[in-house]
């Protein structure tokens, strides 16, 4: 017998982050290809990054985010009924990571995938997560983005290894006590036509590795980064302002706006068009570089430590992709 189950709203309950220990600093890239720490000061905003050791794989760092986010919470792995990991560099095909950090964590009761949508993931992931909360299936679900980009990063190639980091960041889900918490509306679109802007060209059905896919150095990120960064700011702004209007609302009604860390220069130049003031945009690239699906967290926890988001805060979540990938959801901060 099919049962109607209410719709509820989904809250942000906890929030957990992970950076492994070692530094990669522009002075370091400097001695490896042909830059300056000035340059990619300039170019991108970003002086340091982390990178995983040679033992960390994705599941590891996705794991400590995921240990640190119940901990806050005060709950047990096995109250968990769904783990969603937002992730491009997987530590492996199959399993899943997700199962990899199921069975790491002990959350012996869930279910999960892995979600590919690049630097969009984690906003995609949020809102899968919110609507299986919403639904009424489950209360209590685990968002994880993270990501290993040095792993398929070509540090010979200064245009895009002076951009990525590594790193991992989690929230928990639960259904929301009040209308005045939790997720309030989302936009969320791809547009496959910039996919050759962006991506990684061998490793998967179409160009499987071979010794010459690994001689031509396909297994790493290949990007037009004037393409991307036109893209990237104009859909930002767009998403952003037809998000607020449609919700009645303004920029001045967003309290802090979390985007995705891919370049300072796109940051700065869509929150302008926002008309968003720069105390309320966080930005921490120049700490963590491009993490991929863990940049939103990572600017969360710092919102967090800034007193920008508490209670009944409105928080302007955005990012942008490859693929193209494009996201952006409003949240009403719930502690």
């Amino acid at each position: 017998m099919n049962q109607t189950r209410p719709v509820r709203r989904a809250k942000i309950s906890a929030l957990g982050c992970y950076v492994p220990p070692r530094l990669l600093t522009n002075e370091d890239l400097e001695k490896m290809v042909d830059t300056s720490s000035q340059w990619i000061l300039e170019r991108t905003g970003i002086h340091t990054r982390h990178i995983a050791g040679a033992d960390q794989a994705t599941s590891d760092m996705a794991v400590e985010a995921a240990r640190a986010t119940l901990a806050e919470r005060g709950l047990d792995a096995a109250q968990v009924q769904a783990i969603l990991v937002c992730t491009v560099t997987p530590d492996m095909f199959f399993p899943s990571t997700a199962c990899l950090v199921q069975d790491r964590i002990g959350a012996k009761k869930a279910w999960g995938f892995d979600l590919v949508a690049a630097c969009s993931g984690f906003v995609y992931g949020l809102t899968a997560g919110a609507q299986m909360v919403a639904a009424g299936v489950h209360d209590r679900v685990l968002v994880i983005g993270a990501d290993t980009m040095s792993r398929i990063i070509d540090y010979t190639d200064r245009a895009t290894c002076v951009l990525f980091g590594d790193g991992a960041g989690a929230m928990l889900l639960e259904p929301a006590e009040s209308d005045g918490e939790g997720l309030v509306d989302f936009i969320h679109e791809v547009d496959g036509s910039g996919g050759q802007y962006l991506y990684m060209p061998a490793g998967g059905s179409r160009c499987p590795a071979s010794h010459e896919t690994v001689d031509q150095r396909q297994h790493f990120v290949h990007q037009d980064g004037q393409q991307v960064f036109k893209f990237a700011v104009r859909k930002m702004h767009e998403v952003c302002k037809e998000l607020l209007e449609r919700n009645g609302l303004s920029i001045r009604d967003v309290d802090v706006m979390l985007p995705h860390q891919a370049n300072r220069r796109i940051i700065t130049a869509a929150s302008e068009r926002l008309g968003i003031p720069c105390d309320r945009v966080i930005i921490n690239i120049d700490r963590f570089g491009n993490t991929t699906a863990a940049t939103i967290p990572l600017a969360a926890q710092d919102a967090r430590e800034k007193g920008l988001l508490k209670p009944g805060k409105l928080a302007l979540i955005v990012a942008v992709g490859a693929g193209y990938t494009v996201g952006a959801s409003l949240w009403r901060w719930a502690y």
